[in-house]
């Protein structure tokens, strides 16, 4: 399942900063304050207990939330700027959320043309030809005329990524891709982002997955209740974390 640049897999040297990011959802803050840089074709993996805010920081960097303060910047267009072109934004940033959000009536093929035809305005055999080059990247060339109900739960989280990546994004954010999985199923799913990492795509991954953490991301982050805990590289993270709260969890974790 060894992806290769040469196959049409996409490398990113685009760099996204958050600048003093906060949001609520009515009276409830669920982001204070962020302040974190994201370096070009570098993985960094966002952890942190439930409700910490992991989830809405990734919806914010593509605007499916909007901050109520703050910037993010996607290279030097700083997208939360009045007037920013929304749908062109999207376009630059693929997102892959733990449930797969397949059509249940197309073919794995026609999942992955769809976007490519009716956003980027591809023609079918253009779109057919990115489909089929992404589908081989994530070692599913040959289930491209099934339906999303054939195939096993990983399966499915490599089709959503592979629909992402045929839109040549410059950044992957990758939201608990593997939490709605059984264990066995795990492993494929994380091969494809452990190549994504190699050939330099930048990504920022939520993940309950601590090996992944440390053997890929470049950059850890824990989130508690908002606040943006710790930011440091995985040995140090892991091995000598310096906030009370974060050695507190680590120490939960199994």
């Amino acid at each position: 399942m060894k992806t290769s640049t040469t196959q049409g897999a996409v490398s990113s040297r685009t760099a996204v900063k958050y600048q003093r990011i906060s949001k609520s959802f009515g009276h409830t803050p669920v982001l204070r304050d962020i302040v974190l840089d994201i370096p070009g074709g570098s993985t960094t993996c966002v952890i942190g207990p439930s409700g910490s805010g992991k989830s809405t920081l990734l919806r914010c960097t593509n605007l499916l939330e909007r901050p109520d303060s703050g910037r993010i910047l996607i290279g030097t267009d700083a997208i939360t700027d009045p007037g920013a072109d929304v749908d062109r934004i999207r376009t630059r940033v693929g997102m892959v959320f733990q449930k797969f959000h397949l059509f249940p009536y197309h073919s794995v093929l026609d999942n992955v043309t769809l976007a490519l035809r009716q956003v980027l305005g591809k023609s079918r055999d253009e779109a057919v030809e990115v489909a089929r080059t992404q589908l081989a990247t994530v070692g599913l060339a040959d289930l491209q005329d099934r339906r999303p109900a054939q195939l096993s739960g990983g399966q499915q989280q490599r089709v959503a990524i592979a629909r992402s990546l045929a839109m040549k994004p410059e950044v992957m954010l990758f939201d608990e891709a593997t939490s709605a999985l059984d264990p066995e199923l795990v492993k494929g799913v994380l091969a494809v982002m452990r190549d994504l990492a190699a050939q330099g795509m930048t990504m920022i991954v939520v993940t309950h997955e601590m090996r992944f953490a440390r053997e890929v991301a470049q950059q850890v982050v824990f989130l508690d209740q908002g606040h943006l805990i710790e930011a440091a590289p995985p040995d140090q993270f892991f091995d000598a974390p310096s906030s009370p709260r974060l050695r507190a969890f680590l120490n939960e974790v199994p």
